[in-house]
């Protein structure tokens, strides 16, 4: 698990740093004063987990949390804090932890391990079973781009291969029920995590293409209406 640390206090970054580097599986990507240097990492999507102060100058900790939940990242949030007046704010968020400071190392310890187990499960949650005659092809549903219904059979678009399968789209959709995908189009579902930009195709609909992929898919003028009212 790749994890990211961020406090503006010195002691307490440093303290962070010591309990995290000792859990087993765990990677710390950055550790790191600035609240502004911890958002161009998550920008980037470099880690799995966010440790992180609230009150920090400029953009603090909740704000952060706020941008990881608006636009749907996967990342979780534990907030370590010495103020208890952002709880019930931090858990509509869907923050994975709220630890008041002064803590134990036992403490910190626990909701990392705790968080790793529920990432586990995620994880074999988070894929997608595909029968094709004799071969059954298990694909990370995180790693879909688009998916593609031409005629009698649909079309994954992964970032590493196409898969075809005479799923409908709708049988397809129901095994996506994750926030990231949307049924952009009546022959289209779309990962948004993947997005880079729209293009005018006609009237009401657009273009939609992808970042590390040539093909495109469509979507229509409400879903883009709807993306930016919501997700963007």
């Amino acid at each position: 698990m790749k994890v990211g640390l961020v406090d503006d206090r010195s002691f307490d970054l440093d303290k962070l740093q010591a309990i995290v580097s000792s859990i087993e599986g765990i990677e710390i990507v950055f550790s790191t004063l600035s609240a502004e240097e911890a958002y161009e990492h998550i920008k980037k999507k470099t880690i799995d987990l966010l440790i992180a102060d609230i009150e920090m100058p400029n953009l603090s900790g909740y704000e952060i949390a706020d941008i990881i939940h608006s636009h749907a990242l996967n990342i979780f949030v534990i907030f370590v804090t010495g103020n208890s007046g952002y709880a019930v704010h931090a858990y509509e968020l869907n923050v994975h932890d709220y630890i008041m400071k002064p803590y134990t190392k036992e403490r910190l310890i626990k909701s990392v391990e705790r968080l790793k187990e529920k990432s586990k499960k995620n994880d074999i949650a988070g894929r997608l079973y595909i029968k094709q005659k004799n071969d059954i092809h298990i694909i990370q549903k995180k790693d879909i781009i688009f998916i593609e219904r031409s005629g009698r059979s649909s079309t994954i678009y992964t970032t590493t291969t196409e898969i075809k399968t005479y799923l409908t789209l709708n049988e397809l959709e129901g095994e996506l029920r994750e926030r990231d995908f949307i049924r952009s189009h009546r022959s289209f579902i779309i990962n948004i995590q993947y997005i880079k930009n729209f293009s005018l195709y006609a009237k009401n609909s657009y273009m939609v293409a992808f970042d590390g992929i040539e093909e495109q898919a469509m979507i229509t003028k409400d879903k883009v209406d709807y993306l930016q009212q919501y997700y963007f």
